[in-house]
């Protein structure tokens, strides 16, 4: 696969300052996602960041890096930054978040496998839901796809509704769909998306890949059985100790 897998990575989080540097158990967490990314069937993996700090550790431990800009409001905005400054010209980009130490290489491999048909434009990942708690956490965003496993529409509200069925019964009586927030992009569609102004939905549900749907931009989804631990405050860091190996 012609991929380059792009990690961005922001020093200046409002939650948790530095955070791609904070050290889990002897490595930092940039190191982490850096090296499951490396085992995944990339040609080539850059972290894209906005600090000297960042880019010297990436390149200490023999990681690739690359200095984008500040001003981007989206790991989205820096992934085609950093593609453009990058001296190989790849035909995807698999956008890997920087705050998920536990990415594992076969969910890259899964977004990158969904480029093996030709009509995709962009693709992520989907997880079914089994449980109320995870459906009415609006903090976990919800998709819903069409018969070509194409995206509907995203929310942070589950959806459809069920209607005249008790709350707790739901994932029972549908199937319903985890956003995994991994993403791929072909190159000329990155390129193109990132030209667009915010829309409504977006900024109504505050979620990017809004404006990309509403733009008439089709993405693509896999199905991953497996869960994503994303880390955004210093409390997460307690939640992920278990999950090591």
């Amino acid at each position: 696969m012609d991929a380059i897998g792009i990690i961005p990575a922001r020093y200046a989080s409002t939650r948790f300052p530095g955070k791609p540097l904070t050290n889990i158990q002897g490595k930092s967490m940039i190191q982490r996602v850096y090296e499951q990314a490396k085992q995944a069937d990339l040609a080539d993996v850059l972290v894209a960041t906005d600090d000297e700090r960042i880019r010297e550790h990436v390149e200490s431990f023999g990681g690739k890096a690359v200095m984008t800009a500040t001003h981007h409001q989206s790991g989205t905005d820096r992934c085609f930054e950093a593609y453009k400054l990058h001296d190989v010209p790849y035909e995807y980009i698999i956008n890997i978040q920087g705050d998920e130490p536990f990415i594992r290489p076969e969910q890259i491999n899964l977004v990158a496998s969904c480029f093996s048909k030709p009509q995709t434009q962009l693709a992520t990942l989907i997880k079914k839901i089994h449980t109320p708690e995870e459906l009415f956490n609006v903090n976990a965003p919800k998709v819903v796809i069409n018969q070509a496993s194409e995206a509907l529409y995203f929310s942070r509200q589950p959806i459809p509704y069920c209607r005249n069925v008790p709350n707790d019964i739901w994932p029972r009586q549908h199937t319903y769909y985890k956003h995994i927030g991994i993403y791929g992009y072909r190159a000329d569609i990155l390129e193109q998306i990132t030209q667009l102004p915010p829309s409504a939905l977006e900024l109504a549900e505050s979620l990017e890949q809004l404006r990309w749907l509403e733009n008439g931009f089709r993405i693509t989804t896999a199905l991953t059985e497996f869960e994503t631990i994303g880390i955004d405050t210093p409390e997460d860091l307690l939640k992920v100790l278990p999950h090591l190996i």
